[in-house]
């Protein structure tokens, strides 16, 4: 059954009858959650952006209702629940789940029958972002619909699917926007000398990792280009691989893995125990991969272990779409690479929690058995999934460059005011019409 709607009182704490608060966290890295703020403003809500650091801060442009927070990790969740009483907070909007920020952000909703709106990466990849109220990934109440309810809802809907142009073109100002903003953490972050952020790195390592992606992304690209163009006219069978980043909310908290090299062993291992000896595995980088995991030593090391330093590959990039184009499985923790997989009918395993790890969709063989021969999805029940994320939760746009994010934007105030979330408003028959963008859907997909 779909998850449990929240009664909300017609009057805050300390607001107008029936007036919205938001309180905004940490965003996206850019003006995203800045343009956002004033859509919601001049729907009549109060708004509020609590900056965390030096770049939270700079992408604000309200001044007057920005909330410093120059406290310690642990005083935040005390800190936050006086927010919400002061400011007659109804509504927190944040982006990603598991950070600790955001997890005691999360706990503090429930406490106080607040509604969450959370924003991540689109799960359809990558001209879609993902809107979610609860949670997102292993907290999305999508773990909770099975394919069955979702077929009997679209059964009885009319709604348009919103279709994405076939080009964005938001990596590059994904990674300006990252090197922008740990550069600013590096120079002008004295007021937050006690944040702490979520990853491991200091910040100076942050900026020169973002820094260096970007200035060698040309290098990058036409290393790959080549590495891929002689792979794939070798004719080898492979089995796809899609690597995530190893400090990713979807990994560190929805995967039984804290190191990309636990995945990395396990599944060569059962590949050498398992798989046909002409077969190949093909490590593909994800496309903001900066080389702080030592992905490329831990998949060479593996691989001579288990004697298959000629069978396994790795590939620094490159288009998804083409390498799928010639796989013929796919093996991954959560990505959501899979649902490209998925849609072109390709056996995927699945080794964390994810949205689409549902009976029909994934494989539920052992790894071994993946590697000896993949069961096929079942194709009805994937054009089921994909259409209802579609119709729900999927908004086209991205969070960076200015023409995607615009058209996003066009879409998720609307979604954030509504009473219900995304999922409870396609079931009750509540969803408005959707804008068709024009665009040829699989070739964007």
């Amino acid at each position: 059954m779909f998850h449990k709607t929240i009664d909300f009182p017609l009057c805050p704490p300390n607001g107008l009858p029936g007036r919205r608060v938001f309180l905004l966290l940490q965003g996206p890295h850019g003006p995203f959650f800045d343009r956002l703020g004033q859509m919601l403003r001049a729907s009549g809500a109060q708004v509020w952006r609590c900056a965390f650091n030096a770049g939270d801060e700079f992408f604000w442009s309200d001044k007057a209702h920005l909330l410093r927070y120059t406290g310690s990790s642990g005083e935040w969740p005390a800190h936050l629940a006086r927010i919400i009483a002061e400011r007659g907070v109804t509504d927190i909007v944040l982006y990603g789940d598991v950070r600790p920020i955001h997890a005691a952000a999360r706990s503090a909703a429930d406490t106080h029958g607040l509604r969450l709106h959370v924003f991540e990466e689109g799960y359809l990849r990558p001209y879609w972002i993902t809107y979610e109220r609860g949670g997102s990934n292993g907290h999305s109440a999508l773990l909770d619909i099975p394919v069955g309810e979702m077929r009997a809802v679209l059964r009885d809907s009319m709604i348009e699917v919103r279709r994405p142009p076939a080009h964005w073109g938001d990596m590059r100002q994904h990674k300006f926007y990252g090197a922008f903003y740990h550069f600013l953490l590096l120079v002008a972050n004295a007021r937050y000398r006690r944040f702490v952020s979520h990853r491991t790195l200091s910040v100076w390592q942050e900026f020169w990792l973002n820094f260096c992606r970007l200035v060698l992304m040309p290098l990058h690209w036409v290393i790959r280009s080549c590495q891929w163009r002689r792979f794939r006219l070798s004719g080898r069978p492979y089995v796809l691989v899609p690597m995530q980043l190893e400090h990713d909310s979807s990994l560190q908290g929805h995967s039984p893995y804290t190191r990309n090299r636990q995945f990395v062993e396990e599944v060569i291992a059962e590949f050498a125990r398992a798989a046909p000896a002409h077969h190949h595995l093909l490590f593909k980088a994800h496309p903001l991969e900066d080389g702080r995991a030592r992905n490329r030593q831990s998949i060479r090391a593996a691989a001579a272990r288990h004697g298959l330093s000629d069978r396994v590959h790795y590939l620094r990039g490159g288009r998804l779409a083409a390498m799928l184009d010639h796989a013929r499985a796919v093996i991954t923790v959560n990505s959501t690479a899979a649902q490209q997989a998925l849609w072109r009918g390709l056996p995927v395993k699945a080794l964390g929690r994810a949205v689409y790890n549902k009976p029909g969709l994934v494989s539920d063989q052992s790894l071994a058995d993946f590697c000896r021969d993949p069961q096929h999805p079942d194709l009805a029940a994937c054009r089921v999934f994909r259409a209802y994320l579609l119709q729900t939760s999927q908004v086209p746009g991205g969070f960076y460059s200015r023409r995607s994010r615009a058209h996003a934007l066009r879409l998720v105030a609307d979604l954030i005011l509504a009473a219900d979330d995304p999922y409870q408003a396609l079931a009750r028959g509540r969803v408005p019409r959707r804008h068709q963008i024009s665009g040829d859907l699989e070739r964007a997909a």
